[in-house]
């Protein structure tokens, strides 16, 4: 695991090269450019206010916070995981010319897309501050930001994902297909537009099976960050069980 810090920082700027090159090329040719990478996202998060809030009066668990709040704490992680993870599984083939023809260290394609999606990513983060300062004042997160631990946590998930993700892809095409397929059950199976909460009579084992999901600590995390202030330790079993998963999947 320490080996991708290593060369992360070794080959540091020829990904931050790289990374500029991705990112300007998502939209090369677009009118508006990368504007459209923050539009997209902030409709989708329109669209869902409008449906599950005014449309089918959702609420969530009693938090003190308005809807919109809670959605977006909770939604901004998976924007960045669902935008990251098809992005690096399809690296090596994107940059096949780099792969094929030059002396290159492939391992850090990978982390160029996974950077290049962090930047939106870090404008939603500053976006969802915007929103609850505007809406209420303040978050509880204060001046600590503890979200950024679920950042790194995230971001650490999605790295080692993508590295065996983009090692399947080159031989079996279809791989592409079936990880979006998954993020598209993925993000009804994470708690980002529900809450267990509120779901009455849920059984016990149905609930520890929906918490197995890495990404419902990394949710959970986010919104305990921005509405309770809580830290990552102060959920150790949940911190444990998500490091320990990206360590073995290493």
């Amino acid at each position: 695991f320490m080996n991708v810090f290593k060369e992360l920082y070794q080959n540091r700027k020829l990904i931050w090269k790289l990374q500029k090159i991705d990112f300007r090329n998502k939209f090369a040719g677009a009118y508006f450019g990368i504007i459209w990478a923050f539009i997209q996202p902030m409709v989708t998060v329109a669209v869902y206010f409008v449906v599950f809030q005014l449309g089918l009066r959702v609420q969530p668990a009693a938090t003190g916070y308005p809807y919109i709040c809670w959605l977006v704490s909770g939604i901004i992680p998976w924007f960045f995981f669902s935008d990251a993870l098809p992005s690096a599984s399809n690296c090596l083939l994107e940059y096949s010319y780099l792969v094929k023809k030059v002396v290159f260290k492939i391992s850090v394609l990978p982390i160029v897309k996974v950077i290049s999606s962090l930047f939106v990513h870090l404008f939603f983060i500053v976006f969802a501050y915007f929103v609850f300062l505007s809406l209420i004042g303040k978050t509880s997160a204060g001046s600590d930001y503890p979200d950024r631990d679920y950042t790194f946590a995230v971001i650490c998930l999605v790295v080692v994902l993508s590295y065996l993700t983009c090692s399947i892809t080159p031989f079996f095409r279809d791989f592409g297909q079936i990880i979006n397929v998954i993020l598209n059950v993925g993000m009804w199976a994470t708690p980002i537009l529900w809450d267990t909460t509120t779901i009455p009579n849920i059984p016990n084992w149905l609930n520890s099976l929906l918490k197995l999901n890495p990404l419902y600590y990394i949710v959970q995390g986010y919104r305990d960050s921005f509405m309770n202030g809580l830290w990552f330790f102060e959920h150790p079993w949940h911190t444990l069980y998500s490091g320990l998963l990206c360590l073995w999947q290493d």
